[in-house]
């Protein structure tokens, strides 16, 4: 490769930067570089249908092969960069193979890491992660040899992974240091239905605990010990306590981080002609406010790596779709749209006991998301609402007879100053 674009990172954010440059007529050379040895992949059916073992590694694989060649994307998989640098106005790459790659443009989208658990006995063969399509193998064969399954983390992943392990027929703990589920993403009403639906279940919770030890027969993994001091018996751990951004390349270009690859709404880093896209990146809250967020979903590495490829094709494209994320948790359907984070106030809609029924959240009494529980139809309009700057007042919105959509307005009420 001589020039070009450099996309370090196979995965969703990275072959969107590549698709959207030859979407709007980049002709120059493009090589996207991936550690892993598949072809890029869906991430999310790992923690679902994957787990339950209802598909295949290649089921999930976003392009094939001929797909690259014939857009001319020069695709290197099982391969590392270990340093980039910039050189007289011109970047400089040097891989695992140890071959140097120079660039004019970069996009770095390195994703995030699983955060690790720092006790005695994580090296216990039974104690698993899942980030990628190797990780959720791993996991999928020891459900053939486990009984009891103890989940570290009460997060989306481990919840999802609780719901497979419980349908698998184990017996599942799931550990949490928080006093609740989901307690930075979620009203109470919302952590309160998730625990209640997963304990109907057969699903136990041990919420503010922490891990002290992991303890085993020889090398494998046997219990887990609690800074209470309580024992659970265990014969395969899942860590799932969130990601930490990889942020090392850009941090060797000097490129502001903070939480992550610090961009801008183009997707433009702090180092000219350098773009970050999807999990590693933390950018201005694209619902229009002030915050700035880091988003781990795949609309976001899409929406994300959208802007990234324009920019690189000299073309303006901020960065401004309303977030939405879903959780599959056995036949519990979770949908949101929006960014529930600072909320002041919330309303319930439909009964959580059915388990069908919404949250809508505002601040300042303009609403600003929604999630919903097996209720597709408030989901679709809210999101529309978002998409459109309408407003759901709260007054009515409780009441779950009246269709969402006919309780739309097109003026929210005014920010105070």
């Amino acid at each position: 490769m001589t020039g070009g674009t450099l996309i370090v990172g196979a995965s969703q954010a990275g072959l969107q930067v590549a698709v959207t440059m030859r979407e709007l007529g980049v002709d120059t050379p493009i090589r996207l570089v991936g550690t892993e040895s598949h072809l890029p992949y869906q991430r999310p059916p790992l923690s679902k249908a994957f787990l339950l073992g209802n598909t295949s590694p290649d089921l999930l694989t976003l392009r094939n092969l001929a797909f690259f060649s014939e857009r001319g994307i020069d695709l290197s998989l099982s391969t590392a960069i270990r340093e980039i640098r910039l050189v007289g106005g011109r970047g400089l790459a040097r891989s695992s193979q140890g071959e140097e790659i120079p660039f004019d443009n970069l996009a770095l989208t390195t994703g995030a890491a699983p955060r690790q658990l720092r006790v005695p006995g994580t090296d216990l063969a039974g104690v698993c992660y899942l980030r990628d399509v190797e990780d959720a193998l791993t996991l999928r064969q020891a459900y053939s040899r486990a009984t009891d399954v103890v989940i570290v983390g009460g997060g989306f992943i481990g919840l999802e992974v609780a719901a497979v392990s419980q349908q698998h027929g184990m017996r599942v703990t799931v550990v949490e240091a928080a006093s609740s589920l989901l307690s930075r993403v979620a009203a109470p009403v919302m952590a309160e239905f998730y625990q209640q639906a997963h304990e109907r279940r057969g699903v136990r919770f041990r919420l503010g605990a922490e891990v002290a030890e992991i303890r085993g027969t020889g090398s494998k993994v046997g219990w887990v010990e609690l800074s209470d001091g309580s024992i659970v018996k265990a014969d395969l751990v899942l860590v799932a306590i969130g990601v930490e951004p990889r942020t090392e390349l850009a941090e060797q270009l000097g490129a502001a981080c903070a939480g992550g690859i610090v961009v801008d709404r183009l997707a433009q880093t702090s180092v000219a002609n350098v773009v970050a896209a999807g999990d590693c990146a933390v950018g201005p809250n694209p619902m229009g406010t002030s915050e700035m967020v880091r988003l781990e979903s795949v609309q976001n590495a899409v929406d994300q790596a959208k802007a990234a490829g324009a920019t690189l094709a000299r073309l303006e494209h901020p960065y401004t779709a309303v977030p939405w994320f879903w959780s599959d948790q056995g036949d519990i359907k979770l949908h949101m749209a929006g960014l529930s984070a600072g909320y002041d106030d919330y309303v319930v809609r439909g009964d959580p006991e059915t388990e069908k029924f919404s949250v809508l959240y505002y601040r300042d009494g303009r609403f600003m998301a929604i999630s919903c529980v097996n209720r597709a139809p408030d989901y679709i309009a809210a999101r529309g609402a978002l998409t459109r700057g309408q407003h759901v007042p709260p007054d009515r919105v409780a009441d779950a007879s009246i269709p969402l959509g006919q309780l739309l307005v097109d003026s929210p009420p005014s920010r105070p100053r």
